[in-house]
């Protein structure tokens, strides 16, 4: 996903003791970050170490697609004009944004996992004092093989796609890239293990 405009976003964040951590899912289309981010809180559900953040879009919910709060256009943007929205941004016709409730838990040592365009990573890092990037991706091959699947593009949209991808870079936080071209138990597991690493509270 491209990022076509900027986010609200709060002022820079200092680390406490005891803090929890914002970590940042990015990732190409056709990696299966929804997949292993399903999968990931499928496996750590109940654990109140974690919280995955649910989306607010301007798009209906739909069966197979990610499980997200819907709203119109009219009342994203009053959401936005309320500072309601930790995070912010337009793609492909549609909004998307973080509500800023959804990050409270940080301060409690939670470990927050949102899912966001990679273009919004240098805004999103002001969000928390401890953030982490987490890039779900695959060889090219794979992510062709996959897009193609869908059905959606023709194999010189796939391939211009694939050509458009920038190298992610971060300003602060901590990059991490897992390789999505296994089983899903196998990068889900190494997932939920990053995930376990982050929490300052122990275990459950």
């Amino acid at each position: 996903m491209s990022s076509s405009s900027q986010g609200l976003v709060s002022p820079a964040a200092q680390p406490a003791e005891g803090e929890g951590a914002l970590v940042l899912v990015v990732g190409p289309s056709g990696a299966g970050k929804d997949t292993l981010m399903d999968a990931a809180r499928a496996a750590l559900a109940g654990d109140e170490r974690f919280s995955f953040a649910r989306r607010l879009i301007t798009r209906p919910a739909m069966a197979g697609a990610e499980d997200h709060d819907s709203c119109a256009e009219t009342e994203f943007a009053a959401a936005e004009a309320r500072g309601e929205l930790a995070l912010s941004w337009r793609a492909h016709g549609l909004c998307y944004g973080i509500p800023a409730m959804a990050l409270g838990g940080i301060a409690r040592g939670q470990v927050v996992i949102v899912n966001i365009s990679r273009g919004e990573i240098q805004a999103a890092e002001r969000l928390a004092g401890r953030v982490t990037v987490v890039n779900i991706t695959a060889p090219n091959a794979v992510l062709a093989r996959r897009l193609a699947a869908r059905g959606r593009e023709s194999e010189a949209d796939i391939a211009a796609r694939l050509a458009r991808e920038a190298p992610l870079a971060t300003a602060s936080a901590e990059l991490v890239s897992i390789q999505n071209d296994r089983s899903v138990a196998e990068a889900a597991n190494e997932f939920v293990a990053l995930l376990t690493g982050l929490s300052p509270l122990g275990g459950r």
